[in-house]
């Protein structure tokens, strides 16, 4: 008997006055999206949005991915510094029912392997019904090194990536089960919580 893989809907986010004029092309949804297919094995369906750094419609859309579209996870990318319109941590703050501080201080410790400027992200997760919300970083290559850690030459892992924990966790708010590629990134739950692999 063969097990299927859960569906999940997944929101992504890119918060950007520019991208969202058109002025140029966001290439931070594109990358995410791309991670996500090469990482887990559900069948996925993305809502995407591309809006620029203003906090009413930040926080507008992050209620609509959370409350209508019903996203087990959405992800943020953009305005995640101390710049006066970097204004997505305050937005996400401000329709959150819980913090998840761990994400943040995870994303700064990774970050921060590769420049020390990274003390000045103020990147958050938090939760918000049945879902979890995390601001990631704008570029497509800290997106990639943010969610999937880093490894030596050899593939040993030298840093574990943030995905790692979101699986388990969306596993806590009553979301579907996420399974990971392994070879991509391993997700890390307690025997307990661990179902038979599934194979269709």
């Amino acid at each position: 008997m063969t097990t299927a893989f859960d569906a999940a809907k997944i929101g992504l986010l890119s918060i950007s006055d520019r991208a969202s004029a058109g002025i140029y092309e966001d290439k931070g949804l594109p990358e995410l999206e791309g991670w996500l297919q090469s990482a887990l094995h559900n069948p996925l369906k993305f809502v995407s949005r591309v809006i620029p750094d203003e906090q009413p419609q930040i926080e507008a859309a992050l209620i609509e991915l959370v409350d209508l579209e019903r996203c087990c996870l959405v992800l943020t990318t953009g305005g995640t510094g101390p710049a006066p319109r970097d204004v997505t941590p305050d937005a996400t703050l401000a329709i959150a029912d819980r913090v998840m501080d761990g994400f943040g201080e995870r994303m700064r410790q990774i970050s921060l392997r590769f420049v020390p400027t990274a003390i000045l992200s103020r990147q958050t997760a938090v939760l918000r019904k049945q879902t979890l919300i995390v601001n990631l970083p704008g570029q497509p290559k800290a997106i990639k090194e943010t969610l999937e850690g880093l490894r030596d030459g050899d593939g040993k892992v030298l840093e574990a990536g943030l995905f790692a924990a979101i699986p388990y966790c969306i596993d806590l708010i009553g979301g579907p089960y996420l399974e990971t590629r392994e070879e991509v990134i391993k997700a890390f739950r307690p025997k307990s919580a661990q179902r038979k692999p599934a194979t269709t």
